[in-house]
């Protein structure tokens, strides 16, 4: 069976470690070190990463009722980390051509409304944005830029920098499937000195039942997917979320600042150290996506972008998505879980949000798009696989 979620980026190795690896007290350290070396910046640690975008926010000092500018096609703890802080959204629709607003975009919204006092990038699906150009509109308008990297660390722009070289502030997420696993957590590095002096916002330890669902979900999920073929799997797998044990990435509520234990700080350190093999697997997989599906449901912009995009996702862009869906999970591909299934996502949330049309390109992409998995549990034949199976289904739809 192939999942598109569901405890991808954990092989048996990772399971290993996340049963019997302790973190020992200097794990925070050491994650810190790393992120303040690659990234040049002040790190704060948190346990989820919408509060580092929160914290960011609250830290820039924005005044209640200001703006914050973000993609129109995003998730929605993003939306959730701004009203926490007590702004309001700013929703910026993406280019035709691509998954990310443009700078133009930015400029139009920027007339409008002049209370944009902060724009977040997210570089979706790890695809670079136009952040060059992005940057220096924020410069000129003194907005505050925030480079979200939970889809793009080592997503390279056009100007030939890594994400995270651009904002005053970098959030990483290291949820569940992120391009940093491990299993929840999240970071800002605060870059731009005027806002170092900053209050401390974090002030609780998690609860204990927390940290062990996370301890045990890289084992379940291991389980669940290698034994689902056999029925036990699916079985295991509704139990499982009936009874609340299989810990979860998305919560309505608002929550308090908490501390990153230093059980996920050594996961998510370990991860950074060994990114560069799988980002290299994820662009093999992607470049066969790309060479064997049929062009018509494939993007040439965003294909141009694979060598310098981490490739989290694979997208293609049908109509009747739920038909292609329905055919790969006769198939044994497991791809319902869709980034993005709406301008702010999933759909089931769109409606505790303020969202009301804005996004006219967003809107038509978020009913065609379907995310084709990429992790290191998808080998080379695999991904032949599903190409084929998509490719009999558009001769079939």
């Amino acid at each position: 069976m192939i999942f598109n979620s569901l405890g991808s980026n954990y092989d048996f190795g990772y399971v290993v470690k996340s049963l019997f690896g302790f973190g020992f007290l200097d794990g925070r350290k050491n994650l810190k070190n790393v992120l303040q070396s690659r990234f040049k910046g002040d790190v704060e640690l948190f346990y989820k990463g919408r509060q580092a975008i929160e914290a960011a926010l609250r830290i820039s000092r924005l005044r209640k009722g200001e703006y914050v500018a973000i993609n129109g096609f995003t998730c929605y703890v993003v939306y959730k980390a701004i009203i926490n802080a007590g702004l309001k959204v700013e929703y910026l629709d993406i280019d035709p051509k691509g998954l990310n607003f443009s700078p133009e975009a930015l400029e139009r919204a920027i007339k409008r409304n002049s209370k944009i006092k902060a724009v977040i990038v997210q570089n979706t699906l790890g695809y670079p944005c136009d952040i060059g150009n992005i940057s220096t509109i924020c410069k000129k308008n003194g907005i505050v830029l925030i480079e979200d990297l939970a889809h793009s660390v080592s997503t390279i722009y056009k100007s030939g920098k890594e994400a995270g070289r651009y904002g005053d502030f970098v959030a990483l997420s290291f949820s569940q499937d992120k391009i940093i696993d491990a299993v929840s957590g999240g970071a800002l590095i605060i870059r731009n000195d005027k806002f170092k002096n900053r209050p401390n916002l974090i002030s609780e330890k998690i609860p204990l039942i927390w940290y062990l669902k996370d301890r045990l979900y890289p084992k379940l999920t291991f389980i669940i997917r290698n034994s689902y073929g056999l029925g036990l799997g699916k079985v295991m797998h509704y139990f499982l979320k009936k009874i609340h044990l299989l810990s979860t990435p998305m919560e309505k509520k608002r929550e308090a600042f908490h501390f990153l234990p230093n059980w996920h700080s050594s996961l998510a350190r370990n991860y950074i150290l060994d990114l560069d093999k799988d980002i290299e697997h994820r662009k093999k997989i992607s470049a066969i996506y790309k060479e064997k599906i049929n062009s018509s449901v494939l993007s040439g912009e965003l294909l141009a972008d694979l060598g310098r995009s981490t490739n989290i996702r694979f997208p293609i862009f049908v109509d009747r998505r739920e038909s292609l869906i329905r055919y790969l999970k006769v198939n044994g591909v497991h791809i319902f879980d869709t980034w993005y299934d709406a301008p702010v996502a999933p759909k089931k949330f769109l409606k505790f949000t303020n969202y009301k049309n804005q996004c006219p390109v967003a809107e038509d992409v978020s009913s065609k798009i379907v995310n084709l998995p990429t992790h290191k549990n998808i080998s080379l034949k695999e991904a032949v696989f599903i190409a084929d199976k998509i490719n009999q289904w558009l001769i079939t739809k």
